[in-house]
């Protein structure tokens, strides 16, 4: 019998995601007998202990006799029990100065770490993750923040929400003026932004007709890969050729700049690709935009104004157009900046549904079974050691 555990979430601030709910815990009891879950007890769960109590799961604080153990953020040092196979967020692929201690820890207690984020599709596509939801939170503050600027209209806060049902029925009546909306993107972050854009009556247009004309009513356009990146010498994009080698590419976002009243980022970011905008491009009067909601959320990243995380209760704020400066949100020389790094946790119960739908789907049977190449891939850490394909993080590991 292999016993998985769903471990308490212990990051500050908390999360209240979980990766297994209450119903899907009690469908895997029913269709196999050799697997059991164990829940760790917490009060911040989005699902109360009494509800996986009810669903058959037994609820308990010692985690030392699972197997595997499920987590969502990054599992504190403190926490971690020696010798385990941990699942969870670690943030450590791309050498994150805050978890290096985490990763350093996870050799030398000789855990094993599969990591969600590095589990993809032959094409590179993120299996699992909660994307799709940040994607609904995101474009919902974005479009919200741009309101509370204007004074224009006014959109209810997500988390005051029920569920994404209950949020839906906030749309309606809602009426947008003319402005114009740009989503960059085009993984689960960016479908998720399209959803709500769609859910809010956003009309969408091709980026040719976006950059010429303006609307009677509020549009808005995707900039996928071809419409924000180009060679360098030959002026062409190339997905295949761009993922191995974006540091020989430009980006082509900043005309949109001069057309675009809010952003949307959804788009993925490492230190090799080029920014959509350079830090200073926004003192300029031919950079309209007026709100930038960064979902995908990389402090100095994609979006170089991105001075740092909010917290959910306090999402926004500004940064002054010429000194570049953090400012309160709303000001008249600023522009206004929504960065937050648990965007889920603001429709908890929605997200963990969708990531435990696929966590059984993609990953759960073939964990069971011994592994696969998705989780041999995701796997950056066996028993203590780098795995081949995460060597590259030997320096970063050392203590």
């Amino acid at each position: 019998m292999t016993t998985i555990g769903l471990i308490r979430e212990g990051k500050t601030p908390a999360d209240n995601r979980v990766a297994l709910t209450p119903a899907q815990c009690k469908w895997i009891h029913r269709e196999d007998s050799n697997i059991r879950i164990i829940v760790q007890s917490s009060p911040a769960r989005c699902f109360s202990d009494k509800e996986y109590t009810m669903a058959g799961v037994k609820v308990q604080e010692d985690m030392s006799a699972c197997d595997i153990l499920l987590g969502i953020k990054e599992v504190p040092v403190d926490m971690l029990i020696e010798g385990k196979t941990y699942l969870f967020f670690s943030h450590t692929r791309k050498e994150q100065p805050r978890n290096r201690r985490l990763l350093q820890e996870v050799i030398a207690r000789k855990i094993t770490l599969i990591d969600y984020e590095c589990m993809e599709h032959e094409d590179g596509q993120r299996i699992i993750g909660f994307g799709f939801f940040a994607g609904i939170v995101g474009a919902h503050n974005g479009v919200m923040a741009y309101g509370n600027r204007t004074g224009l209209y006014r959109l209810e806060r997500v988390y005051r929400q029920r569920n994404f049902r209950e949020l839906i029925h906030t749309y309606f009546g809602l009426r947008l003026p003319n402005l114009k909306i740009a989503v960059t993107g085009s993984g689960r972050v960016a479908h998720g932004a399209l959803e709500i854009m769609n859910l809010m009556g956003v009309h969408e247009v091709e980026p040719d007709d976006y950059m010429k004309r303006r609307f009677a009513y509020p549009v808005y356009t995707q900039l996928k890969g071809p419409d924000l990146y180009r060679h360098s010498i030959t002026g062409k994009y190339s997905r295949e050729d761009f993922h191995k080698y974006p540091e020989q590419y430009d980006c082509v976002f900043l005309p949109f700049a001069a057309q675009t009243d809010i952003l949307l980022n959804g788009i993925y970011w490492d230190k090799n690709i080029p920014r959509l905008f350079q830090k200073q491009d926004i003192s300029a009067d031919t950079f309209i935009i007026q709100t930038i909601a960064d979902i995908t959320d990389d402090t100095g990243g994609s979006v170089p104004i991105n001075l740092g995380d909010q917290t959910i209760e306090d999402p926004v704020y500004g940064v002054d157009r010429n000194t570049f400066e953090k400012t309160a949100p709303y000001l008249p020389g600023s522009i206004d900046l929504m960065s937050v790094g648990n965007l889920p946790n603001e429709l908890p119960r929605d997200a963990s549904r969708y990531f435990g739908e696929q966590l059984i789907k993609h990953i759960l049977e073939d964990l069971l079974q011994g592994g696969s190449p998705v989780i041999e891939n995701a796997t950056i850490v066996r028993q203590g050691k780098l795995t081949n394909r995460y060597e590259y993080l030997k320096t970063y590991a050392a203590q």
